[in-house]
This record gives structure tokens, C-alpha cells and sequence, in this order.
């Protein structure tokens, strides 16, 4: 630079490293992003089987989108765009390179997910049943040829493994991520809002559904025990969950309780141990349907 020159300011690295945690201030309860978190969650993902099953099935042929499959579209638009707000609001976030990997990945298995998903729930009203597998079901074991299975329990897999995984590990990623960043000195801790006491009604009990439904016990129990440990090591150092940070807590940790007396409900049900056996048992609340209620 020539002498006398003003001094040129710091320009901000594109694939900077994310920025930096900040615990003077306590930022307040994000009303707005955790409202329409929780209704597009419960709209969108938990609505849209429900919506399926109730509309006319003149409306929505078999061999073209459902009303379940639009709102399945419109949820991985709006939830990814909605964490990415999340992010955006938390004082402390990784590089902005793995947010967007975790974003795109999410996308992909979600959609993975709107396809296996929506063959598999038309088969309902063919018969198939979701508390028994794919080759215990009577309208696939009769197929012919047998080679028509093994496809089947590709879309299954498609569906119930790969899809979840890319969607739930990234999405609890983030989810752990913006946790982080939430955290305040505890002199500065206040109480809860009142509207964040109201969502966390809704908000555990879609996370019920999400576990159960999506079989992804053992993620959420890891992130949960993750955020634990988080608040530990954090109360060391005088640090606290801002009310942001209490509010997801809180409604990871009411979900366990429901997960809990779900599968205690259901302990002794002989169709669905033979459907979920091993150590994990967390039934389907769709193969508690089909086979409780839906006749």
C-alpha cells in the first residue's frame, strides 16, 4: 500500500471457519422460527400420510402424486431453509461449507425418502400391511416372479435406511450445532417465555413421532446425550442454556419420556416383537395403525 493510504478493510473469507461463539448476551427466544418450525413439522411430515389416507382417492389417483406426496415436497423446501435461519441466529455455528454439505444431503435423503414413502403408503389400499416385512406381507409373497420381491425390498431400503439416514444425520447435526451456540452466563439466564413453554408440547411430541416413525432411536439418543454432556463441560465455565437453548433440551428429553411409555405400552405385542426384534424395540405408530386400528 502507498504511504497515507487509508487501510483497507478486512474483507470476510468466503469459506471462513464460521464465526466466532459470542456469550456476552443472551439472544432472545426465536418465537417466529420455532412456531413455524413446529407447524410445518406437524402440517407437512406427520399431516401428510393423514392427508392420504382422508382425501377422496378420486382426487388423487394411485399412479400420480397424492396430497401426502405435495406437502412431502414442501416440507424439503421450507425445513432446510428454516434451519438454515437457525443457524443464521446462533451465535456460534461451524464452517459455513459443512452447513451447506449437511443441507444438500438432507435434501437428497428427504427425497429419497418422498419417493419410497409414497410407493409404499399406496400400497395401503392394496393391502399391505407396515407391522409385518416385505416378504411376510400376503399381496407381495405371491408375486411372481420372485425377482419382484428382491424390488420391493430395495424401495424398502431405499425408503426405511438410506433415505432416513441422509435425512435425520444431518438434520440432528444441525439441529446439535445451533444448540451450541446457545449458551449464556448463567447470571444472565432468565425464565422460559411463556409461548416457549406452549410449544414444547408440540414440538416432544412430534419428536416422538419422528424417532418412532423413522426408527432413529438410537441417533436421537446419542444427540440427547450429546447436548447433555454439552451443558456439563459448558456449566464449568459458568455457562447456561440461553431459552433457546432450553427449549430444545426440553423437548428432547420429554420425547424420551414418551418414546419410554410408548414402548412400555406396547412391551408385550407379539405381532410387533416379531416385526421389530433385537435389543432396539420401538414400534412404528403406521404398523401400530395397520394393525390395531385401521380394521
Amino acid at each position: 500500500a502507498s504511504p497515507g493510504a487509508a487501510p483497507c478493510p478486512s474483507v470476510p473469507s468466503r469459506h471462513g471457519a464460521g464465526k466466532a461463539e459470542d456469550t456476552s448476551r443472551t439472544a432472545p427466544f426465536h418465537l417466529d422460527l420455532w412456531f413455524y418450525f413446529t407447524l410445518q413439522n406437524w402440517v407437512l411430515d406427520f399431516g401428510r400420510p393423514i392427508a392420504m389416507l382422508v382425501l377422496p382417492l378420486e382426487w388423487f389417483p394411485l399412479n400420480k402424486p397424492s396430497a401426502g406426496d405435495y406437502f412431502h415436497m414442501a416440507y424439503n423446501v421450507i425445513t432446510p431453509f428454516l434451519l438454515l435461519k437457525l443457524i443464521e441466529r446462533s451465535p456460534r455455528t461451524l464452517p459455513r461449507s459443512m452447513v451447506h454439505l449437511s443441507i444438500i444431503t438432507f435434501v437428497m435423503g428427504a427425497s429419497i425418502h418422498l419417493v419410497g414413502d409414497s410407493v409404499n403408503h399406496r400400497l395401503i389400499f392394496s393391502g399391505y400391511q407396515h407391522h409385518l416385512s416385505v416378504r411376510e406381507n400376503p399381496i407381495i409373497r405371491d408375486l411372481k416372479p420372485e425377482t419382484l420381491i428382491d424390488s420391493f425390498e430395495l424401495l424398502y431400503y431405499y425408503d426405511e435406511y438410506l433415505g432416513h439416514c441422509m435425512w435425520y444425520i444431518p438434520f440432528f447435526l444441525i439441529l446439535f450445532v445451533y444448540f451450541s451456540g446457545c449458551f449464556a452466563p448463567t447470571a444472565q439466564q432468565g425464565r422460559m417465555p411463556g409461548a416457549a413453554l406452549l410449544l414444547v408440547g408440540p414440538s416432544s411430541l412430534y419428536y416422538w413421532y419422528l424417532v418412532t416413525e423413522g426408527q432413529i432411536f438410537l441417533l436421537f439418543l446419542f444427540t440427547a446425550f450429546a447436548m447433555l454432556a454439552l451443558v456439563a463441560r459448558q456449566r464449568r465455565r459458568g455457562l447456561a442454556p440461553d431459552s433457546n437453548g432450553r427449549f430444545l433440551l426440553l423437548s428432547f428429553l420429554l420425547s424420551l419420556l414418551l418414546i419410554a411409555a410408548w414402548v412400555g405400552w406396547l412391551w408385550d405385542d407379539p405381532t410387533l416383537r416379531r416385526k421389530y426384534p433385537g435389543v432396539i424395540y420401538v414400534p412404528e405408530p403406521w404398523a401400530f395403525y395397520t394393525l390395531h386400528i385401521r380394521n
